[in-house]
């Protein structure tokens, strides 16, 4: 008697389309990794569902650099990335901002968050901000950036909507002036923290008084501003 063959498993015979489809509905970036390591056809279908993410959010997910690069470079329809820093998670660099700045989907962008990202400075944000040409929001509040990225922001962003600067510390009215001066569709400006005086939001007003500077009420030099005059 013949030995039997043994029957190819039902999840083996899925189209690796379908398969990126299953893969796509993941949301732990550890068990995309132990799925793309299962075969050549399940590597493949990894691949295929980061090429369809349009948002990936690696905050609360412990990532380097690297890993973070691997898997922004397979999306190439991201339109929103979130590598906010956690205390246990996602722990962005410069080296990484370097990286992730040759990503094709970095020219798409429409949205990012490096929230709390205290690994980055100017250096790693202007590498990237030069490349993100197409971004409308953004979330770069809780780090060390100065003016320096702000001029970055102002000369690469001009579809810029909203930003987020909160506690930004370094950042000082000439960077504000700028932003707002050449990002003529900005419609939101988080400033919380910020230590810049009340004549800059003032300036700020006289160039866009549509612009909505938040929060509403702000303690800045012992002052607080409940209401913000328009020209």
């Amino acid at each position: 008697m013949k030995p039997k063959v043994d029957e190819e498993a039902d999840i083996d015979r899925l189209p690796v389309d379908l398969l990126a489809h299953i893969f796509s509905l993941l949301t732990s970036f550890k068990d995309l990794a132990q799925s793309s390591g299962v075969c050549r056809k399940w590597r493949q279908g990894v691949k295929e569902s980061l090429a369809r993410k349009e948002s990936l959010s690696f905050s609360g997910w412990k990532t380097d650099d690297e890993s973070t690069t691997r898997l922004v470079q397979l999306a190439y329809s991201l339109k929103e990335l979130d590598i906010s820093r956690s205390r246990w998670g996602c722990q962005i660099t410069d080296h990484g901002l370097k990286q992730l700045s040759a990503a094709k989907c970095i020219a798409n962008l429409s949205s990012i968050s490096m929230w709390g990202s205290t690994g980055i400075t100017d250096k790693g944000v202007v590498q990237m901000i030069s490349r993100a040409t197409s971004l409308q929001h953004l979330n770069i509040g809780g780090t060390f950036i100065t003016d320096v990225s702000l001029f970055a922001i102002a000369d690469s962003c001009s579809h810029l909507k909203t930003i987020i600067l909160w506690g930004c510390r370094h950042v000082t009215e000439d960077g504000l002036l700028a932003l707002v001066n050449k990002c003529r569709k900005l419609e939101s400006i988080n400033v919380w923290g910020m230590r810049v005086p009340l004549d800059c939001f003032i300036g700020l007003l006289t160039i866009s008084p549509a612009l909505q500077i938040q929060p509403k009420g702000i303690a800045i030099h012992d002052e607080t501003l409940h209401a913000w005059p328009v020209y």
